[in-house]
This record gives C-alpha cells, sequence and structure tokens, in this order.
C-alpha cells in the first residue's frame, strides 16, 4: 500500500460516521450480550471450536448484530460478504453465492454470507438461500429486528441457530461513551466536557441503540462552539442534536413490558380511554406495529373469544392491513380496533378450557380413541372397526353419544359464560341436546 492509498483510507476513516469509526474490531471491544458470547456461553464456545452454523441475530436496532458477524469471521478466517435485503433480489444472490463457490474451490474457505433486514426478503427469496445453507456453501448469517418465528420461512428457521440479542444496558451505554471521547480518531484530540445530565439524557435517550447514542453525540459536539478551547456539552445540548425526543420505555418506569401491560389490562378492563392512551405510548415510542397487532388477535382470541367471534376477525385484518399501509395512518386502523376490542363483551372460557385439556393431556397417559371412531377410509379397515358410528346428519344433525376415551367420559373442560355470543351459542346446543333427549 502506497502513501497516497494510506491517506485516502485515513481521510475515509475520518468522514465516516462516528458509529461506524467506533466499531468494535474483536470480542473484548465488543458491549453487550454477555448471555451468548460470554465466558463459556454457546456462541463463544460455537467461535473457540471454529463451528459456526449458519444463524439468525434478533434483536432491535443498534445492538452489534453486523459488527458480531464482521468479528466471527475474523476470528474463524472466513471470508465476509454482506448485503441488504432491502435493496437486494435474487440475482445480487446469485452473485455472492457465486463468491463463495470460487472461494471453497480455490482457496478452502467458507463464507459467511451476512444478510441485514433478512426478514425483508420474500418467501422465494428465502427458498433459494435453503439448498446453499443445506450444503454449507454459506454459512448464513441473517440480521432481523421482527421475530424470526413470525417472518422466516420454517424450513430455513429449521436449518439456523437463533440468537436473541438484547438492547445494550445503561452500564453499556455509558461505558460506549467513554470509549468514543477517549479512542475515537478525531474525538480524542477535542477537549470535550459532557455534564452528567447531558450523559444522562443521552444514555436515555438511544433507548440501548449504540447508533442512536454515537450518533446524537456526534451532532451535538460539532454543533456546540468551543469556548476557550473546550466544547462543553450541557443536556440541552444533546435534546437539541436529537431529531425527535423518544418516549424512552425504561426498566424503572415506562418500560415495554409494564406498557404492553396496562394496554391489555385496560382493554380487558373495557376502558377504551385507557386502551387508546396505551396505544399512543407505544406508537409515539415508536413500537413495531406489528408487535401491538399481534397483541391485539391473542388478546381477541384469549379475553374476548366466542363472546364476540367477530372480534378475532377484525384483528386479523387489522394485522394485513396495518402492513399494507403503515404508519402514520396505520394508527387510525389500530385506533378503531382498539375501540372495538374494548367495548366488546368479554369471556376467557375458552382459553381456560384449552389451557385445561393441553394440562389434561400432560397428565394422563394416552388412551385408545374409541372404537366407533377409527378411520374407516381404508381397505380391510371394517375388519378392525365394528363398532356402528352414529353418524348425526342422519339424526337431524345431534345425536346423543359418547366421543372421549371410555377412562375420560365425564371429563369437562369448557365452562361457559352468559355473555354475549357465548351465551347464544351454549343456549343453542343445550336447546339441541334438550330436543333430542326428549325425542
Amino acid at each position: 500500500m502506497d502513501l497516497f492509498e494510506l491517506n485516502r483510507r485515513k481521510q475515509l476513516e475520518k468522514q465516516a460516521p462516528l458509529a461506524d469509526r467506533l466499531r468494535p474490531k474483536n470480542l473484548n471491544d465488543y458491549l453487550g450480550q454477555d448471555h451468548i458470547i460470554g465466558e463459556g456461553k454457546i456462541l463463544s464456545r460455537m467461535i473457540k471450536a471454529d463451528r459456526i452454523y449458519s444463524s439468525i441475530f434478533y434483536g432491535p436496532p443498534g445492538v452489534g448484530k453486523t459488527s458480531l458477524a464482521k468479528i466471527i469471521s475474523a476470528m474463524t478466517n472466513m471470508a465476509f460478504e454482506e448485503i441488504s435485503a432491502v435493496s437486494s433480489g435474487i440475482n445480487d444472490l446469485k452473485k455472492k453465492i457465486k463468491i463463495a463457490e470460487d472461494n471453497l474451490s480455490f482457496e478452502n474457505k467458507k463464507t459467511i454470507l451476512f444478510i441485514d433486514e433478512i426478514h425483508r426478503f420474500n418467501k422465494s427469496q428465502q427458498d433459494y438461500l435453503l439448498p446453499f445453507v443445506e450444503n454449507s456453501t454459506i454459512i448464513l448469517i441473517g440480521a432481523s429486528t421482527e421475530n424470526p418465528y413470525f417472518e422466516i420461512n420454517k424450513a430455513l428457521l429449521s436449518r439456523m441457530y437463533i440468537f436473541e440479542l438484547k438492547a445494550l444496558s445503561e452500564d453499556d451505554l455509558d461505558k460506549l461513551i467513554d470509549k468514543a471521547l477517549r479512542e475515537d480518531i478525531i474525538l480524542r484530540d477535542k477537549d470535550i466536557d459532557l455534564s452528567k445530565g447531558a450523559r444522562e439524557s443521552l444514555i436515555k435517550y438511544s433507548n440501548g441503540d449504540s447508533r442512536a447514542l454515537l450518533n446524537a453525540l456526534e451532532i451535538a459536539i460539532f454543533s456546540e462552539d468551543e469556548k476557550e478551547s473546550k466544547i462543553r456539552l450541557s443536556e440541552s445540548s444533546i435534546e437539541n442534536s436529537i431529531q425527535k425526543k423518544i418516549f424512552i420505555y425504561d426498566k424503572n418506569g415506562n418500560s415495554h413490558y409494564d406498557i404492553t401491560s396496562a394496554f391489555i389490562k385496560s382493554m380487558r378492563g373495557s376502558d377504551i380511554d385507557a386502551s387508546l392512551y396505551y396505544l399512543a405510548r407505544m406508537l409515539e415510542a415508536g413500537e413495531d406495529i406489528k408487535f401491538i397487532a399481534r397483541r391485539m388477535v391473542i388478546f381477541a382470541s384469549e379475553d374476548i373469544s366466542n363472546a364476540d367471534p367477530y372480534a378475532l376477525n377484525l384483528a386479523v385484518s387489522t394485522f394485513k392491513a396495518i402492513d399494507a399501509v403503515g404508519m402514520p395512518e396505520a394508527s387510525i386502523i389500530l385506533g378503531q380496533t382498539v375501540v372495538y376490542l374494548a367495548a366488546a363483551p368479554k369471556s376467557n372460557s375458552t382459553y381456560k378450557a384449552i389451557k385445561k385439556a393441553m394440562d389434561f393431556v400432560r397428565e394422563n397417559s394416552d388412551k385408545d380413541v374409541p372404537n366407533k371412531l377409527k378411520d374407516t377410509h381404508y381397505k380391510g379397515a371394517r375388519t378392525f372397526v365394528k363398532d356402528k358410528y352414529l353418524y348425526p346428519h342422519d339424526y337431524g344433525g345431534y345425536v346423543k353419544e359418547d366421543y372421549l376415551p371410555d377412562d375420560f367420559l365425564g371429563v369437562r373442560f369448557y365452562e361457559s359464560k352468559d355473555i354475549g355470543f357465548e351465551k347464544e351459542m351454549i343456549g343453542r346446543l343445550k336447546k339441541l341436546k334438550r330436543g333430542n333427549n326428549e325425542n
């Protein structure tokens, strides 16, 4: 490398954002994620054994998904190729696969293919990766801010490890600030006085996101006038360097889980205003609208159920609609459905019934299906199934019959509530059975 090239690289490094300049080069520089890369933890064991398998790094923005993939590549001496699912397609994948094949053929070297935002690939794009993951042409590492169990094809998911990366702790972020001021190629030469309030504001604003923290810090430093060769950053310096003041889910107050819990409990308690308030809190905090909609789908079945069966249809339609529309208009759709769910009659009968049934199955040995209920659609079935099955349609739609295994006759899981459509549904069933008994 000549002096001109060296100078060019130094200039590019200085022009890069602080978050890129401070990207960790090894695990010693890497902050957070001790639950997977700490001493003796699974990912550190995989690296130590040089046995890296295709994986999904799942977690919020700015927690080091890309950095970790690059560190693994360097520590295991693998080639590293990188694309973003936001701007790439099948042709881009084919080019990367060809590079990986050449690396294996000519250099006997494996290739990590890192795909950022992998959940944005459609089914066919994800399916295209399957054979190359299967035969180890590539070690696929996908980064996703979305739950992979919802967004990644099951076939691909079954061939990959899932690692959840967590938001950086306040202690991690505090260390990151010190590291930036002490080690960055530009900031280390400046005399920067960061007040306690500014530091606390910076940590709270970032919400566990290292990139957000470093971006705000860099803007604050370079937008503040030097006085007597010193840059003094106050709390207002930080807040004025933030594009939008984010509503924080902090662990001691308005946490992600506390707000979600309050949201669900307000709908369960039929309080429309409180439900809308907590919905607004989540939206303003930048919560994933799909997460909100998923909770509403679960709520419609768990807390409303057959008291108003339409609630589940509406919640599912909402999940689809917000994906098509996106924010900010999605807030209107979510608001409409929240009002409906909060006002709907409530019943947890089916939730309790399926839980009770599953507990019963786990706690009791399996019993043979009653002979009369066994399948008779294969040749010779009548040799084994001799008991007559009473076909309800031959008896006007209902006939008294026992369907549980003999040892479990009389077991009851479902206890209905006298409310909404559930009252009508069970009343109709009781009338049907009563009428049949009279005959």
